[in-house]
């Protein structure tokens, strides 16, 4: 069993989100020693506006190597993200290898507490000595532009999932947040990159695509695909970015994984339906032509007007149960969107130190030890292993 970090009392109280006594010590142990797989982290996204040192502690962020090991985080998926603006501007590309960088420089900056990960079967190896393991996923296919070599690019410098599209339609697919799809689907060049990204051994994440553009990639693949940070639709009626049952089942068939988000527009009904609104006000000024800072003021304004809802864990743990009972327990896993939500959590959730406050709140309802494992990462490192395995090299 790995060590357990003891942290002080003034760490504890630096931090802020270490809700230690919510977790039992049970739930405490087993989150150390099990693999936990976080498959969505927007920590790059936030070092590319500002530098942290995520070695150390930084309270303001989500995600940093003592609450990571507080946590028994061991693979952190960092996210590579680019906006559909940055696509509109030609800049994606160069964003995203700037972001690559930043996760380089982390892990050469923390030898000690860092490392790559490239692929699963080096999990054990590279998580000796309380490393925290940095795998890439590439948050929109943006980066890739027109041209299908540009995935053995990115994969060559680490990627290994990409979510096809992400707030607009793009040249791959169409976005679950348009109301109006371009391709109704796919695209043409999008069924290429699917089968591309098999052949390379890239993920594909249908999480962000529209209903259609999933289907058409799971008619498609000849792998499992994952949603990298979802929630389930069955809670959230009208907000098409959460994962309907039909679709969800349907990547279940094909052996995927649906790795559930923590914020809170993923969980609540009404806030899924305000983002949603928001969303489209936004498109529409941007079709208007609005000046950024008139819609940076608007988004803010309407943040305000519509503040998140309190949470619980509990939250988190219903969608859990209602994905288990619906796809079954080797085909649910967790990606939580750290840092990429505006800090809106759950309580009890708030940083990579409280996945012990999940543990707990599963072994309170019942789940066995291995089955815990298994939602914790097991699933993920499974399909990701799939996935590598049947790739060409």
């Amino acid at each position: 069993m790995r060590r357990i970090f003891a942290f002080t009392l003034l760490s504890l109280c630096i931090a802020g989100s270490l809700h230690a006594a919510d977790a039992t010590d049970a739930a405490r142990k087993l989150a150390q020693d099990a693999i936990i797989v976080d498959t969505h982290i927007d920590a790059p996204e936030n070092l590319e506006s500002k530098w942290n040192d995520l070695g150390i502690l930084v309270p303001e962020r989500e995600f940093d190597y003592p609450r990571a090991r507080e946590g028994g985080l061991d693979v952190a998926w960092m996210s590579i993200y680019t906006s559909a603006e940055e696509d509109d501007k030609g800049t994606a590309w160069q964003i995203a290898n700037s972001q690559i960088d930043h996760v380089e420089a982390l892990v050469e900056r923390h030898p000690d507490k860092f490392a790559l990960l490239r692929s699963p079967q080096d999990v054990d190896k590279l998580r000796a000595g309380n490393k925290v393991l940095l795998p890439l996923g590439m948050e929109n296919g943006a980066p890739i532009g027109d041209d299908l070599s540009k995935l053995k690019f990115f994969f060559d410098r680490g990627v290994r999932y990409i979510t096809l599209a992400h707030g607009g339609n793009n040249r791959i697919a169409d976005s679950s947040y348009q109301a109006t799809g371009k391709w109704g689907g796919l695209s043409p060049f999008g069924e290429q990159v699917v089968k591309e990204m098999n052949r390379l051994g890239i993920i594909v994440d249908v999480s962000h695509i529209s209903d259609d553009a999933v289907r058409d990639v799971l008619r498609i693949t000849d792998v499992p695909v994952i949603a990298s940070h979802s929630g389930m639709r069955h809670f959230t009626p009208e907000f098409n970015r959460n994962m309907p049952d039909d679709i969800a089942k349907a990547v279940a068939k094909e052996g995927g994984v649906i790795q559930l988000a923590f914020g809170t527009a993923f969980l609540d009904r009404n806030q899924a339906r305000e983002t949603a609104e928001r969303r489209q006000t936004l498109e529409k000024m941007k079709q208007e032509g609005k000046s950024e800072a008139e819609m940076d003021a608007y988004s803010k304004a309407f943040s305000a007007a519509h503040p998140a809802p309190v949470m619980h864990t509990d939250a988190v743990l219903d969608q859990i149960d209602y994905a288990v009972k619906l796809v079954g327990i080797d085909h649910v896993g967790i990606g939580s969107d750290f840092d990429g939500v505006d800090g809106e959590l759950p309580v009890e959730l708030k940083s990579v130190a409280d996945y012990p406050n999940l543990v707990a709140g599963l072994q309170a309802r019942g789940y066995k030890e291995a089955d815990i494992r298994k939602i914790l990462g097991g699933n993920l490192l499974r399909v990701w292993t799939e996935i590598e395995k049947r790739a060409e090299h």
